[in-house]
């Protein structure tokens, strides 16, 4: 944890808060070896949101071009 703290002005127990709320969300997974607490990315989670969030971006790409003024509307 203090890997992960070290290029971060927050204290370990800010950073071990984080983590923890990451696991919660299934954004990470951790697990144990001697005193180590590896931590590994989970992408699963993330490509689900960011498909959720391109399908939002077109929607609102597509408002913002048809008013007048901004980006080639009208």
């Amino acid at each position: 944890m203090s890997e992960l703290a070290a290029p971060f002005e927050v204290s370990l127990q800010a950073v071990s808060k984080h983590l923890k709320v990451l696991e919660q969300a299934g954004l990470i997974s951790r697990g144990r070896t001697r005193q180590w607490r590896p931590c590994r990315l989970e992408p699963a989670p993330l490509a689900g949101i960011a498909g959720w969030v391109a399908e939002y971006r077109r929607f609102w790409e597509d408002r913002f071009d048809r008013v007048p003024g901004l980006r080639g509307g009208h």
